[in-house]
């Protein structure tokens, strides 16, 4: 957020869970640079895409709202030499936080899900598929070594919440649009968070 104070920690804060306050809530700030998934920025939108994209034949880039955060808008982006998405730039509207009277003067169709690059824990996240390609891989004369899935664990490096950096083996979060993951029993520390993939949001799996 080029509009931003590069020193300036803005708190937040939202519901541990979104249907029941009675959980509490969890607090984290906003600041200058944040992460955000690739996924919600698109060069050349296509229909219906409600996310980031930039200014463009003298319109200006989407607006949408960071979750819990400020309403900003796409002001540009930055490409490596191999013409890679490395950066997105944007404006924000001091007077568009959530959960203040200003805030309704501004109406946006996305909202997007950001952690604060300046304490974002760092941690390796292990995704778990189905072991095999085919429902039924036994069934037959099929050889079920044939129907191994060789994606069936991937592991990624993802930056978390900052509120994730100190919390014990086994226990468990949804990880917003992703699924539900659980610290690891024997790998995961304080130094070194791992996370496990457990359960889906959706699956249509037939």
């Amino acid at each position: 957020c080029d509009n931003f104070d590069s020193d300036k920690e803005e708190p937040c804060s939202a519901p541990k869970h979104p249907h029941h306050e009675e959980m509490g809530r969890r607090e984290f700030t906003l600041g200058k640079e944040l992460w955000i998934e690739a996924d919600d920025f698109m060069v050349e939108p296509v229909k219906g895409f409600f996310r980031l994209y930039p200014p463009k034949d003298g319109q200006a880039g989407s607006r949408v709202r960071l979750r819990h955060g400020f309403v900003i808008e796409c002001t540009g982006y930055d490409t490596d030499a191999n013409g890679q998405v490395i950066a997105v730039h944007a404006q924000y509207f001091p007077d568009s936080k959530s959960g203040t009277p200003e805030s309704n003067n501004y109406k946006v169709k996305g909202n997007l899900h950001w952690v604060n690059a300046k304490n974002a824990i760092k941690a390796e996240v292990r995704i778990y598929d189905r072991l095999f390609t085919d429902p039924h891989p036994d069934s037959g004369d099929k050889n079920f070594l044939d129907a191994i899935n060789p994606n069936s664990k991937q592991v990624i490096t993802a930056y978390l919440e900052a509120g994730l950096g100190h919390i014990p083996a086994e226990q468990r979060f949804q990880f917003e649009r992703h699924g539900y993951f659980v610290a690891d029993r024997v790998d995961h520390s304080d130094q070194t968070p791992v996370f496990n993939f457990c359960v889906g949001l959706k699956d249509t799996w037939k």
